[in-house]
């Protein structure tokens, strides 16, 4: 794994990003999705420089697409320098896939009202 993964797989593994459950390195057909989101079908790929312009990621989207996915991209560098937001722009869009399959979002975390992401220290942050 790069950093970047290490890093988003440290915000992601065990539930922590607002209840909802990441495999890492999951298999789907011809593929391995960086991370899953079994449930809502929703993927996250962490990409480097050499995934620019990339023709064979836009047929890999593709292909996972038409198998009922929804895939959301991130640059190395903006997972490194802003973990946080990247993290608010995932559970938006987790929440917001599930409403459009019609499942019900994860519960969130006993103290989700006052959940937020890790601050880029690693140290997690209370909203009040």
């Amino acid at each position: 794994m790069t950093d970047a993964e290490r890093r988003l797989w440290s915000l992601l593994r065990g539930r922590k990003l607002a209840g909802y459950k990441f495999r890492r390195q999951h298999p789907l057909g011809p593929f391995v999705l960086d991370f899953a989101c079994f449930k809502y079908r929703f993927a996250v790929e962490a990409d480097g420089g050499q995934h620019s312009e990339s023709s064979q990621d836009l047929r890999r989207t593709r292909w996972i697409e038409a198998e009922g996915w929804q895939v959301m991209r991130f640059w190395n560098n903006e997972i490194l320098a802003n973990s946080r937001g990247v993290t608010e722009t995932i559970v938006r869009a987790v929440e917001e896939r599930a409403a459009l399959i019609g499942l019900s979002p994860a519960p969130h975390p006993p103290n989700a009202s006052h959940w937020a992401p890790p601050s880029p220290a690693g140290r997690g942050t209370k909203r009040q």
